[in-house]
């Protein structure tokens, strides 16, 4: 990697200092068969292809072969085609191919999650067909005679009929059975028990719907596409991935016997846009990027380093191989066995483990220590908090109307009593927060004599039990009037 907070740390090469796992074994093993080194960088940054023009090799293979260099470190991979081109030191480093993948977000529950079972529309239909039925409910039962009957069930001959099925009563009816609570009403006519048989059997199938749905879509904000090994990466479609062109990873898909490896590998060669990258590093980024659409096929060691370094990634599943990171050298090179056995003598002393875990970690963001515990599956107030906020709206709206109710009240009390709106407000606030009060007087009085009354505020009235008329007592003693 390249230094950039140190002008004096590291390997100056070409103007730039690099420093890294490659630069420590170098330096480890010329300390222990005591020899100088100077590091080049490849120009074209590659591996090495074949190039049919020039009938040559490229990169750090080219470089080799025509013996320009004496040997090559890098995360070389030993495979057997390799071999054929060039010379490797017994592997300094056992890895094999993974899966990189995005980890899934978690994602924060919609504040009204509980409607997810139904789209918009049902719920405008739904709201639709009560409304509807209400109307045709109050209508019916207008029209049916064994809807309306004697107010006083004792009157054998009646003046009058009431209906029960008016617009609020209907409303009540449709919205009880909606909620499967029921109502203390219920028709007589057949025509209304029909159509009320008909909304009960609707509101039976939505409910048993709306139930059978809900704890899906509280327990599982988001279903995403998702893989936990190879098979299912190969089995589906949606999920794209690659590797880098001409790499280890990309020959061993393209040379495997097995049809699964076979399938992907065409999979891949036909996938549009291109799934290939040039470098460990694009593919990473695709990966970050992707949003879960990209899988990107690498060594496990590449791939441990970029996951320690982004939070947002994770490996799956197990490794597809088996195969190590070796130092090329020229065909036939003198150092071969001198660079392997400097190899096997690090590595018993532990030192090879020790460069690794220096250079994994440095750099690490500790994603394993600040990821949060699995979640059991129980709600939290993330998935239930718009019932709650429902019902505070609904206690809410209640209050107000409650408040319009009592101005309402106190209003008629004034007129009918003949007193003023301020005196028959402070009666109704009086017993409206008299907690102890269990009845209710149906008429402020005035006192007839005013020295032995008890004086209530300085105007002169008194309640018969401390309370004033409710509204339901105001429009019986009208009716009592009005006959």
């Amino acid at each position: 990697m390249e230094v950039t907070d140190d002008p004096n740390r590291g390997y100056l090469i070409d103007n730039v200092r690099y420093e890294g796992y490659a630069f420590d074994l170098i330096e480890e093993i010329s300390k222990d068969l005591d020899f100088e080194y100077d590091f080049e960088i490849v120009p074209d940054k590659q591996y090495g292809v074949y190039d049919p023009v020039t009938k040559q090799w490229t990169g750090l293979f080219g470089r080799l072969m025509r013996r320009e260099a004496d040997l090559a470190v890098c995360d070389l991979t030993i495979t057997k085609f390799r071999l054929s081109l060039v010379d490797f030191t017994t592997p300094f480093m056992n890895l094999g191919i993974k899966i990189l993948f995005a980890k899934p977000q978690n994602e924060v529950p919609d504040l009204f999650s509980f409607l997810s079972p139904f789209s918009t529309d049902v719920w405008i239909y739904v709201a639709t067909a009560t409304l509807a039925l209400s109307l045709s409910l109050f209508i019916l039962a207008r029209i049916a005679p064994t809807e309306w009957h004697s107010a006083h069930p004792c009157a054998s001959d009646p003046e009058e009929l009431e209906n029960n099925f008016n617009l609020k009563n209907s409303l009540w009816l449709t919205l009880g059975s909606l909620m499967q609570q029921g109502s203390d009403i219920l028709p007589v006519a057949p025509s209304i028990r029909m159509v009320t048989g008909m909304w009960w059997f609707f509101t039976l199938i939505m409910g048993s719907s709306y139930t059978a749905n809900l704890a899906a879509f509280l327990t599982n904000v988001k279903m995403d596409a998702s893989i936990s090994n190879i098979d299912e990466l190969a089995a589906q479609s949606k999920i794209k991935y690659g590797a880098i062109r001409g790499g280890s990873t990309a020959q061993f898909f393209e040379g495997s016997n097995d049809s699964k490896y076979q399938k992907m590998w065409q999979t891949m060669l036909e996938a549009r846009p291109e799934v290939f990258t040039t470098t460990n590093k694009e593919g990473v980024e695709r990966v970050a990027k992707g949003k879960r659409t990209y899988a990107f096929l690498m060594e496990s060691t590449s791939l441990e380093y970029a996951v320690e370094r982004n939070c947002n990634l994770m490996p799956v599943g197990s490794l597809l191989d088996n195969k190590g990171y070796g130092i090329a050298v020229p065909p036939n090179s003198p150092y071969r066995t001198l660079l392997s056995g400097a190899i096997l003598k690090l590595q018993e002393k532990g030192t090879l483990r020790e460069l690794q875990t220096k250079w994994w970690l440095k750099g690490s963001k500790n994603c394993t220590q600040g990821e949060p515990e699995p979640s059991s599956g129980e709600l939290t107030m993330a998935h239930v908090g718009g019932v709650f906020l429902v019902l505070v709206l609904g206690c809410t709206g209640s209050f107000v109307i409650a408040l319009c109710e009592f101005i309402w009240n106190v209003r008629k009390v004034a007129v009918e009593e003949k007193i003023t709106p301020g005196e028959a407000f402070i009666a109704e606030l009086k017993f409206t927060l008299n907690l102890w009060a269990e009845t209710k007087p149906i008429k402020i009085s005035r006192s007839s004599n005013a020295s032995g009354s008890s004086a209530s505020g300085g105007n002169g009235f008194t309640r018969a039990a401390s309370a004033a008329r409710s509204i339901v007592g105001s429009f019986l003693r009208l009716d009592t009037l009005g006959k």
